[in-house]
């Protein structure tokens, strides 16, 4: 893989807090189903192939609202970034190239079936590192819409790498990787329908 530094990203969106619920909740759900395995660095590297429940590879922009698409695109990555030294314990994170784009496109795609769309979700952002999952950030679309459904955005930490130990905190020169697997879990708000869970590879 070949990896390129991401530019930084303007003022990010702030980082909310979890409720505690949300986490027990995805937690539960991560015991049920396995799938195989830029504010300073954020980097990403070239993968040719994308599965995805929603589209092939061939009609993957078709009938996508690009400012959508771009919006939320961005705003995962501030999320991501902003998350590097608090949450996250790096300085330089690394994840495949064009990721964070082929997730904003499955966000838009899981909320086209919602009555208000995008504009009706809240989404979390996660990062699932050996035993732990970590919340790097909440992003609200359109403040002014009640959300009708969550979806939660999964990255997965390569744990060929680990997580940062306690003694490297502090090292600014720790990298941490991202793997090219994540995970969608949508859930509708004011209903007792499961979760629906799609794995991408």
């Amino acid at each position: 893989m070949v990896y390129t530094t991401a530019l930084p990203f303007g003022h990010g969106v702030p980082v909310m807090s979890e409720d505690e619920s949300v986490m027990e909740m995805i937690g539960k759900y991560f015991s049920q189903f396995k799938s195989p395995s830029r504010r300073g660095s954020v980097e990403s590297c070239d993968e040719t192939d994308y599965n995805s429940p929603f589209s092939t590879v061939a009609n993957l922009e078709a009938g996508l609202d690009y400012g959508e698409k771009q919006d939320i695109t961005q705003q995962i990555e501030r999320c991501l970034t902003e998350a590097k030294a608090s949450t996250l314990h790096c300085q330089v994170l690394l994840l495949p190239h064009h990721m964070t784009t082929r997730v904003g496109q499955d966000v838009v795609r899981s909320s086209a079936d919602e009555p208000c769309g995008l504009r009706g979700a809240s989404i979390k952002v996660y990062v699932q590192g050996k035993d732990v999952l970590k919340s790097v950030g909440s992003i609200c679309p359109d403040p002014s819409v009640t959300p009708t459904f969550e979806l939660s955005v999964i990255f997965k930490a390569d744990e060929r790498d680990g997580w940062p130990s306690l003694k490297r905190i502090f090292d600014t020169n720790k990298v941490l990787k991202l793997r090219p697997e994540y995970r969608l879990v949508k859930r509708k708000l004011y209903s007792s329908a499961s979760p629906v869970i799609h794995d991408f590879s």
